[in-house]
Formats: structure tokens, sequence, C-alpha cells
């Protein structure tokens, strides 16, 4: 009996058991689907389950999104090349092939949460509490408008489905997805508040609403949809945290296999990975938020900001960066003055929520478009730093090929040896 694994074989990882080769199989330890999926308990579990799948461990979303971008980019520097995804990763080009764990991981895991999160959202409104069901429907809407985010962030194209053989979409249509899911979201939220026991239901830390919003505002600067880049981020509460949080139990995977030690990844050094004409100011506060000098001989610098202890939260966005949504949308719809007040936001910043303080002088004006671009995308690289976010906006900003070492990534063989669909591999 041979099973082959493509997109669908993410069904086989997800909360409840599938049908397959015409046997049915199930796991006595888990309850009936019925139960899962029709009751505002069981929903609730599936939900905090993507959130752990997206953010806890190794293999998490989390881990995977920050440490391919950072080594990408040249964020982060591998100390042991024994870490072999990683390194693949860090050395680029055509060392990196179908074969690396880490894009595998990746790629299976978001199918995955957006298998689950489907369900959720299918399924909510069965539920006689339609605040609740709201609340179910914009916490799993957002995990899938984050997974979909995460490939078309890094694959030219993605699956238009879950399922055997299905076909791809392009990585704009992908963001378009996610907007779609969050725009629905943001709906059920609208027309049912979600009520008090529904937030104490789930883990402490997210602010799914504001979270949504930023999310919007920043897959719609993506597709260079900038009215409503602007739209959405005008309604992020910047005074709102939304994080992930974590425990001793449950580490913050970040901290936990960079942070901690010296064996996979540290700080490439206070340049971030930028060129000498882009790199932060002696005076910029933010580097030694985000790294310090260590004491060890295996890296000049040690990672702290959000990777500083185990329990330390990572957020879902940063104030700065829906400012910087702002600044960029103006300034590629030719408001150089809005864009250039909106940057001066962030450089001149001393009282941000998570301590992300540039706390510069204000650049003075006019600039150049071109100069103005530019000190957009520097901030953008300094004030989020580790985010994830670096390879997208390197696309975006047209920066050479010699600052990174991948632009897009091969997709794994695991899809290809499954899905006659699957496009060809992207040169670099």
């Amino acid at each position: 009996m041979i099973l082959k694994y493509s997109t669908v074989a993410l069904l086989a990882l997800a909360l409840l058991s599938m049908p397959s080769c015409k046997m049915e199989y199930t796991d006595p330890a888990r309850p009936p689907l019925e139960q899962v999926f029709n009751t505002p308990a069981g929903l609730t579990g599936v939900c905090v389950g993507l959130q752990r799948t997206y953010s806890y461990s190794r293999a998490s979303n989390l881990y995977n999104i920050v440490t391919t971008t950072g080594l990408v980019t040249r964020e982060l520097r591998l100390l042991n090349a024994g870490n072999l995804p990683e390194d693949q990763l860090s050395k680029g080009g055509i060392s990196v092939d179908g074969t690396n764990t880490m894009l595998l991981g990746l790629w299976t895991t978001s199918n995955k949460i957006i298998f689950d999160a489907d369900n959720v959202i299918a399924n909510a409104p069965k539920i006689s509490d339609q605040g609740y069901a709201a609340g179910l429907i914009a916490y799993a809407s957002l995990f899938k408008a984050l997974s979909l985010g995460a490939m078309s962030m890094y694959w030219q194209y993605i699956p238009d489905g879950i399922g055997v053989n299905v076909n791809f979409v392009t990585r704009e249509d992908g963001f378009r997805k996610a907007i779609q899911v969050v725009d629905n979201a943001l709906a059920a939220l609208a027309a049912n508040p979600p009520p008090s026991n529904f937030f104490s239901s789930i883990p402490p830390g997210l602010d799914i609403l504001n979270a949504l919003q930023a999310v919007k505002a920043r897959y719609s600067l993506f597709i260079g949809d900038y009215a409503n880049a602007i739209s959405a981020a005008n309604a992020v509460d910047l005074t709102k945290k939304s994080t992930f949080n974590f425990a001793a139990a449950t580490p913050n995977p970040i901290f936990e296999i960079h942070g901690s030690g010296f064996n996979v990844c540290q700080p490439i050094d206070s340049t971030m990975g930028l060129p000498p004409s882009l790199a932060p100011s002696l005076s910029d506060k933010r580097v030694p938020f985000y790294m310090k000098l260590s004491t060890s001989p295996a890296s000049r610098w040690q990672m702290t900001g959000f990777a500083t202890a185990s329990e330390t939260p990572f957020p879902i966005y940063l104030p700065g960066e829906v400012v910087l949504i702002r600044a960029e949308a103006l300034a590629r719809q030719s408001d150089p003055d809005g864009a250039l007040a909106e940057l001066n936001k962030v450089v001149t910043k001393t009282n941000d929520i998570y301590g992300v303080n540039a706390a510069l002088p204000a650049i003075a004006g006019p600039l150049t478009p071109e100069e103005l671009l530019n000190e957009i995308y520097r901030n953008r690289c300094i004030e989020l730093y580790m985010s994830g976010l670096k390879m997208e906006d390197m696309r975006r900003f047209n920066r050479p090929d010699a600052e990174m070492s991948r632009k897009f990534m091969p997709y794994p063989f695991r899809e290809r040896d499954n899905n006659s669909n699957t496009p060809d591999d992207p040169l670099f």
C-alpha cells in the first residue's frame, strides 16, 4: 500500500484522523470529529493548536521564517555548519534545493495551519453563540493569513488549496487571498463582537483585531495596494501589543535555538547585514536593543531584543512597522512630505511600547524620491531586524542580488514528486 505525500499529506498531521485507502484510521485518544468541530471547546482547542504550531519549537513557522530570512539576507551568521538546513541557506544559490528540511517544514506547516483554520472557519458559525463564533473565525483567520503570507514571501507560486495535484497561483494572488481572509474576519468581528469568555479561553498576549489590521496593511503594501495599506495601518492601535507569549515549558524558539547559546546563529555584526551606505548610525539605540557584545569567542555579538530569554514574547507586528508602512505607501504615491513625516516618527521615537527606539535626530528634507526610499528601507531593516520581513523588503526595494543568498526558494521535493502541477524552481 503506497501513500503519496504532497500538499494533501498535511491532512495526516491535522488534529483529526483521515480516511485513506478505504480504511478508517482513528486515534482513540482524540475526541470524535463532531465533538471537535461542533462545540466551542473543541473549536477553541483547534485554534490554540494553530498558534502553538505556528510559534512553538524549531519546527514552527516562527523559527523557520526568522532564521531563513536572517541567513539569506545576512542578518544572521551561522556558527556551526553541522546545522545542515541552515548551512544550505547561509551558502545560498544552488546549495538550497528541495531537500532543505526548514523549507519543507515551512511549506508543510503552513498548509497544515490553512487546512485546520479552514475547518474552524467553516464550522464556527454552527455554534449558538455567534459572538464566540466570530472570535473563533478571527483567531483562525489570523493564522491562515499569516501562513498564506509566509508561503507567498518565499515561493513565486503557492498552492491554490489543499489536495492532490492542486493548481498553483502567483505569490501576489497568495497575498490577496490572505487579505480576503482578513477582511472576512474583520467583517465577522464587526457583526458579532466576541464575548469576554472567548478572550479568557485563548492564550494571553494576542490582540486579534489589531493583528488582523496590521497583517492586512503589511500584505497590501507587498502587492502595491497603497490606499488599503494606509487605511489598515491607520486602524491599528499603536499603543496595544500583540504577541506570541512563551513559558518555561514552551520557550521562545528564537532564544531556545539561537539566543541561548553559540551553536546555531547569532547576529552577523552591528551593521545588521546592511552595506556601509545603509548601516545603522553609531548613535542608533535600536542596535543595542537587538544585540549586545558577547563573552564567547564563537561570536562577537549575541542577540537580545525578542530573543533575550525563554519567556520573552515575540511580536506579530511592531508599531514601527505600521508607521513605516504608511511612510512607504505615501512615498510610492508621490507624497514625499507626508512620507518623511511618518519616517521621522520612527527615527526620533523614544517611547516605543517594546523599547525599539532609534532616538535619533529627525532627517532633514527635502529628499529625492530615491533618497527617501533608501531611508525607508534602511529603517525597515533596522527597526524590523529579525522579524522575517527583510527578504520581501529586499525584492521590493530592488536590492542587488549580491546582498542576498537567494531571491526565491525552490519547491520541496516532497511536493514536486507528488504534484505534477508544481512550478519550475527559480534560478536564484
